[in-house]
């Protein structure tokens, strides 16, 4: 069966009836080549997938000219997640993104499937906060701040979504490993976004401080702001028949993003727009790494020396950089 997907691309859509928006994102060599140039174990594959479909959906929601992140730190098995999605830098161009995990290998999960239903996913950050930055590259990147809550980190972004922004936003996310007869495993992940919008999004528009960060019996969730605006039936209706969707249907590659949509709404007048490519991709460079280090004084640099050099790897896409003392020293007084 030929593969019809539409991988590699978020589709942005509308449904007319119910006053919802969304996206669909399906993401294949993509997440396959962040995924695999590390070797995480399964556990924090799953769960920097997770990530990078939430920040390729919201990436793609903002009218952004520069970069969106969103950034993980917890205390437990996996300590960082940090994603980056770059918007396409001429029109008709490709998205970039790039990603990576930091973990303590010796505190992950068993392979036992009880232990990891119990402390996979979102539990292996422990207790922490995510953090989102839009920077449009004009002045001081706007940053938010929520407690790392809920089953998963899609549920997490929610409550951020209907706490700071006062929009009601659903997430359905899936990832995993196929393989075709003869051919090696890679990995595969797919997730739709609705967001119930009476208001534009302030998300769109913010540039100033922090987002307080709330006592986590005080956060609101989508459907409570869905029902605030006095449209929760509309929201209610758009998340039920969200809910039906399968994992097989988000992931593909034998549905394409188009069909999906037909499959779930195609009672509430369904309306794409031209879908947006993302491919991986990473700004580091030479140049960037010489400019900071050539900052720091010579006694500095000296002890960063190994070897008769300076190195640094690059933790996104595995780069590595070497210069010499006297080079950066020389370009530092």
């Amino acid at each position: 069966m030929k593969p019809v997907s539409g991988d590699d691309t978020i589709l942005p859509f509308q449904l007319d009836r119910l006053n919802v928006r969304g996206r669909v994102a399906r993401l294949d060599a993509m997440i396959d080549q962040i995924l695999g140039q590390h070797s995480y174990p399964p556990a924090v594959s799953g769960l920097m997938a997770e990530a990078t479909l939430l920040t390729a959906l919201i990436g793609q929601t903002i009218k952004l000219r520069d970069r969106f992140s969103i950034q993980v730190r917890g205390n437990g098995a996996v300590t960082m997640l940090a994603t980056d999605y770059f918007a396409p830098k001429e029109e008709g161009g490709a998205a970039i993104m790039r990603s990576y995990a930091s973990y303590r290998d010796e505190k992950l999960p068993g392979v036992d499937s009880a232990e990891q239903g119990e402390q996979g996913g979102i539990a292996l950050l422990g207790e922490g906060l995510m953090g989102v930055t839009i920077d449009q590259g004009t002045g001081q990147p706007y940053q938010g701040i929520t407690p790392l809550t809920g089953s998963s980190l899609a549920e997490c972004a929610e409550i951020y979504f209907a706490q700071s922004e006062q929009i009601a936003t659903r997430f359905v996310l899936a990832s995993a490993q196929s393989q075709e007869p003869g051919q090696p495993a890679n990995w595969r992940a797919g997730g739709i976004v609705i967001q119930h919008l009476p208001d534009a999004s302030s998300l769109m528009a913010k540039a100033g401080a922090d987002v307080p960060v709330e006592g986590n019996a005080a956060l609101m969730t989508g459907d409570d702001v869905a029902e605030l605006t006095g449209q929760g039936d509309d929201w209610r209706t758009a998340a039920l028949k969200l809910e039906t969707v399968e994992e097989l249907e988000l992931i593909g590659p034998h549905v394409s993003t188009e069909e999906l949509l037909l499959r779930l709404f195609h009672e509430d007048a369904p309306r794409v727009y031209p879908a947006q490519a993302v491919r991986f991709g990473c700004t580091c460079s030479s140049e960037k790494l010489e400019n900071v280090l050539s900052g720091y004084d010579r006694s500095a640099l000296s002890e960063m020396v190994e070897q008769g050099k300076i190195t640094a790897d690059c933790q996104f896409c595995g780069a590595q950089y070497s210069f010499t003392l006297d080079k950066l020293a020389g370009e530092s007084m």
